[in-house]
């Protein structure tokens, strides 16, 4: 029978997002492909530990019911099939419920993710998250060794987003990159009503919010999802995000207007499943309290 994933929720992630694949990357890296397929495969009844974004997965997966499945999560590797072998079986032993999975062996992945109308890709590899935010999916490094808070709010999917770069495009970073605090927020205060043109994770916050949505529908449904915008935008160059998010009809939870605090300590305090930001040294203050992913898109990627 066919099988459908329109209305879900896709997220697509890699093996080494997944599973702390880590040991396994070092004998790939010193001694070749030959000696990590026999590694992973003779450790194939060795349940892979937890990686940075396995929590989340967990967390997302427990929004399916017998009455409804919303969301799908595919493994989407550059591994060999043998090593992908391990992937299933860890996941299986672990309680996640994955059924699906493109392995590549060493050639990048992204080439699937319109197939799989995928909202979301995780990896830990840079080349492929650009490729894919190249062909528009929303997509994001993650870092192995970031602290992780989603073992906290068991019943709650919580989700934090840079704005300039993220959710809006890079075209207001521009100014301030070019041209300094000043003429940024005298730029974003004279276009306060019109509207941000989209940036590269639009299409994930609107996933959520009707991830969010169906979830209400049903009779005391146990998962929630919470949203939050931490950007460094201050007073008056607010206005412009809160208006453009109203003019897409999509509403966050949270919004946190810092004018250059460390986004660290605030996002220690929300405690999100993950947060994804443009900019390194946000997520290198992020990484040390939760699940932080880059996004390498943008004028402040640009080398």
């Amino acid at each position: 029978m066919p099988y459908s994933v329109e209305g879900k929720l896709v997220v697509a992630i890699s093996s080494r997002a997944l599973f702390d694949f880590e040991e396994e990357n070092l004998v790939f890296d010193r001694d070749g492909e030959g000696a990590y397929i026999d590694l992973q495969f003779a450790r194939l009844d060795v349940p892979a530990r937890e990686g940075v974004a396995f929590p989340l997965v967990k967390k997302l997966l427990a929004f399916n019911t017998p009455k409804a499945q919303r969301v799908e999560v595919v493994i989407l590797s550059k591994n060999d099939p043998v090593s992908g072998l391990r992937v299933f079986k860890s996941a299986g032993g672990a309680g996640l419920a994955l059924e699906r999975g493109v392995f590549t062996r060493g050639r990048s992945p992204y080439k699937y993710l319109d197939a799989l109308k995928a909202n979301l890709f995780l990896s830990a590899n840079e080349a492929d998250v650009m490729s894919a935010l190249e062909a528009k999916c929303p997509a994001a490094r993650v870092y192995p060794e970031s602290a992780q808070a989603a073992s906290r709010h068991a019943d709650e999917v919580r989700i934090a987003f840079d704005g300039d770069a993220v959710l809006f495009s890079d075209e207001a970073e521009r100014v301030y990159q070019r041209d300094g605090l000043e003429a940024f927020t005298r730029h974003e205060a004279a276009n306060a009503l019109r509207p941000l043109p989209p940036g590269p994770f639009k299409p994930l916050l609107e996933a959520l919010q009707r991830l969010q949505s169906a979830a209400r529908t049903e009779k005391d449904f146990p998962m929630k999802v919470r949203t939050a915008l931490v950007t460094a935008r201050s007073a008056p160059a607010h206005e412009r995000a809160v208006r453009t998010l109203m003019e897409w009809n999509i509403a966050v939870d949270e919004a946190m207007f810092l004018g250059g605090l460390d986004k660290g300590a605030f996002l220690k305090a929300f405690e999100p499943d993950f947060y994804f930001d443009d900019q390194r040294g946000h997520i290198d203050s992020a990484r040390a309290h939760v699940a932080a992913g880059h996004v390498p898109f943008g004028v402040a990627n640009i080398r």
